[in-house]
């Protein structure tokens, strides 16, 4: 058994500008790292900020505690996130999420497995996912 309380040692991390796996200024907290096959991280999406492309051996889980955000499948699946949402991400699916274009957005994000980072969600695709707003 292992009791996390609150965020781990240290102090949020940052991704500013297009880094390796974000766009915009995203700010990731380690709540969690249970074994090499779990981690919980809370993440701060400023508004138009996301993630890039990616997916999860395992899957993953979101929980939107506050903001607005959007989320989407490779395949055009998605839609709005918004506080009290619950996300399921199945395993291998590749996927994106962050803040709405004026809105931030935070979540509660378990991974499990090893996560594969791909390419950067573009302008363009960001843009199409407005039409879940």
């Amino acid at each position: 058994m292992q009791i996390s309380r609150g965020r781990m040692q240290g102090t949020p991390s940052e991704a500013r500008g297009k880094g390796d796996t974000f766009t915009g200024r995203v700010w990731a907290d380690v709540v969690l790292q249970a074994a090499p096959q779990v981690s919980v991280y809370a993440v701060f999406f400023e508004p138009a900020a996301r993630t890039f492309w990616h997916r999860h051996e395992g899957g993953q889980v979101l929980a939107v505690s506050h903001g607005l955000g959007l989320i989407q499948a490779r395949d055009g699946s998605g839609g709005v996130l918004t506080p009290g949402d619950v996300v399921h991400i199945p395993a291998g699916e590749e996927h994106w999420h962050g803040g709405s274009p004026d809105a931030y957005m935070i979540h509660l994000a378990v991974s499990i497995g090893a996560t594969e980072w791909l390419t950067e969600v573009t302008d363009e695709e960001y843009a199409a996912s407005k039409r879940f707003l």
